[in-house]
């Protein structure tokens, strides 16, 4: 493929995206004007990420050498977080907002992200593993390639075919499935996808132990914004839920959407190796202002307890 046409057929997978993104948020607010009306999830990280890696995909994608899919599959992934947006908007506002309305295809909708965001997840997973040189860390590591494609099959297929409740959708059954499956299948799957995403950030770590000074500094922007997104995500969660914290919740809701649009633009950057030794006047700011934020909190706890 030319320069030119690798460039046309990335900008073209962008602007898809951004296209089923813009439909997602418009059936996303009609399904708001109904009162009690199921909302989507993930609607607001499935929107950043979508726009991020498409937009990160369409800048590397031809850019990168022939041989080397990595900016593909960054399109391939934004492209995907879009399309399961879209379908379970779509199948919230056509089966549960306005079910009396003329818009079709609803049952289809809710059927399609049932089980699309197992290849989703899957090709995150893809993503991390090839990153930063579209390599694998080593060859020890196809097994888990060629067994993270196998579990992606799998559970997609699985979650296709269970007849409960389809994830993120609330009360909509998966209209497809085979009543001698489990239910829950999907909670079985998604902790599966979970636990593959968590090994392919351990094969990074294992990478950057390895690495020499170009690829270590590669490595550190995924590290640093993948660790914004684990921060964020444990304060949010589960500790806001255990101590009862509201505002606790929202502050660091920041972090977390912060780093979720940082992971793609960190690895874009990476990649094109722009700037790449700024991470470290980076993680030392952060350290330094993360460090003084923490000692504040701690103090303005410690005085209410103590008043």
């Amino acid at each position: 493929m030319s320069r030119h046409a690798a460039t046309r057929l990335a900008w073209s997978l962008w602007a898809l995206s951004v296209a089923l993104t813009a439909l997602s948020l418009l059936l996303l607010a009609l399904s708001l004007s109904h009162p009690d009306v199921y909302i989507f999830d993930h609607w607001l990280d499935s929107t950043l990420a979508a726009i991020a890696f498409s937009t990160v995909g369409a800048v590397i994608g031809p850019r990168t050498p022939s041989d080397n899919p990595i900016g593909w599959l960054f399109c391939a992934v934004g492209l995907l977080f879009a399309v399961t947006h879209f379908t379970a908007e779509y199948a919230i506002y056509t089966l549960l907002a306005a079910p009396g309305s003329q818009l079709a295809g609803g049952e289809a909708a809710a059927w399609l992200t049932s089980w699309l965001w197992v290849p989703q997840l899957g090709s995150v997973v893809l993503v991390v593993l090839l990153f930063p040189d579209s390599r694998l860390p080593s060859r020890g590591w196809r097994w888990f390639a060629w067994l993270s494609v196998l579990l992606v099959l799998t559970g997609a297929l699985l979650c296709a075919l269970s007849p409960g409740p389809t994830i993120a959708l609330g009360p909509i059954n998966s209209p497809l499935g085979v009543e001698s499956l489990p239910n829950d299948a999907y909670k079985s799957v998604e902790r599966v996808m979970n636990a593959l995403i968590f090994v392919a950030v351990v094969s990074l770590i294992i990478r950057l132990r390895r690495a020499r000074e170009l690829e270590r500094q590669q490595i550190k922007w995924f590290v640093y914004a993948t660790v914004l997104v684990i921060s964020g995500g444990i304060l949010t969660y589960p500790v806001s839920e255990v101590i009862g914290s509201v505002w606790l919740r929202w502050i660091s809701f920041v972090p977390f959407i912060v780093g979720v649009i940082s992971i793609p633009i960190s690895m874009g950057i990476a990649i094109l190796r722009y700037r790449l030794y700024d991470i470290d006047v980076l993680i030392n700011r952060t350290v330094v202002y993360g460090t003084l934020t923490a000692t504040l909190v701690a103090l303005y706890f410690g005085g209410i307890v103590l008043l």
